[in-house]
């Protein structure tokens, strides 16, 4: 007996990974026949079944219509193609042009954090390489989103990104059509770690001992690198830091991101009230760890997306 779209939608917003995984393929040939008669043959129409994958993780809880998750996800795939035909976008995915959005709506960190799906997704993210797990990181869970932004941070070409994530992307999709249903360990768990240990840090940076931070987090041959700007060791952190301080400069942990040895930090930065534009709005602190330790920190300030 086949089980219905509406009851594998209903299983899959139980957290049941393996009923997505079914839908998806169920529905794939209808997608991929959407972004081909509109983007042809190639890594973008592959791209946008992709994204709409991705997307499906983060709303399969919210369709309106359970039978009607067809068309749903092919309307998905076409905003996606959509978007590819106008150029870059702001954003990172596409949902249906008929979705009904909430007033506030959630980032795709806030909704898999919130949803039954969050622990896969995460094991998911985590079995990734490293280079994929970073870009992948970065463009769905950062505000250095945008092609151009993680290239920067990453210090590779923008080819090297799209890559990157198209092979994240074909990755975790494939593992929901492999339907994976093995038990994962909450996330939640560390996740508030590495956010209590982050604001911990960032407090300690404040009152002026961020030497300390570095002393007992970095290895002693950590590297620091500001993309466009100098690179160099613990030394350089400690001084950047200094130098802020010194000038008025507080900096407010704002989202923590953290997925195996990558951790991102982003912070808003606040300039002295008699300088008001003395510092960007916020940071990114890409931190690739060693056992725990920074190995090495890309600090980054994001420019804001414009709707």
């Amino acid at each position: 007996m086949t089980v219905s779209d509406a009851d594998l939608v209903a299983l899959a917003r139980t957290g049941d990974a393996a009923a997505l995984g079914v839908l998806l393929t169920r529905h794939e040939a209808s997608m991929r026949a959407v972004a081909v008669s509109l983007l042809g043959y190639g890594p973008d129409a592959e791209d946008a079944v992709q994204d709409a994958m991705v997307v499906a993780v983060r709303r399969v809880g919210e369709v309106r219509d359970a039978a009607a998750v067809g068309p749903w996800l092919r309307a998905i795939v076409r905003n996606n193609a959509r978007m590819t035909l106008r150029g870059p976008r702001p954003t990172p995915v596409a949902d249906p042009e008929w979705f009904a959005h909430p007033a506030t709506d959630p980032t795709l960190e806030e909704a898999l954090d919130s949803g039954a799906l969050r622990d896969w997704v995460w094991h998911a993210v985590g079995a990734l390489s490293e280079p994929d797990r970073l870009v992948t990181m970065l463009r769905y869970f950062s505000d250095a989103s945008s092609y151009e932004q993680i290239a920067a941070v990453c210090g590779v070409p923008v080819g090297t990104v799209r890559s990157r994530l198209s092979h994240a992307r074909r990755a975790l999709a494939g593992g929901l059509r492999a339907a994976a249903t093995s038990a994962h360990a909450d996330v939640r768990a560390e996740g508030d770690a590495r956010w209590r240990e982050g604001v911990d840090m960032i407090a300690t940076a404040m009152r002026g001992d961020f030497d300390r931070v570095v002393e007992d987090s970095w290895w002693p041959d950590a590297r620091m690198i500001v993309p466009g700007g100098p690179r160099g060791g613990r030394d350089l952190a400690v001084r950047g830091m200094t130098t802020d301080l010194r000038a008025g400069v507080r900096q407010r942990l704002r989202n923590v991101v953290a997925s195996g040895d990558v951790l991102i930090w982003e912070t808003d930065l606040i300039s002295p009230p008699d300088d008001p534009e003395h510092c960007p709005p916020s940071a990114l602190w890409l931190q690739v760890l060693r056992d725990g330790r920074v190995r090495q920190l890309t600090l980054f300030h994001p420019v804001p997306a414009r709707g």
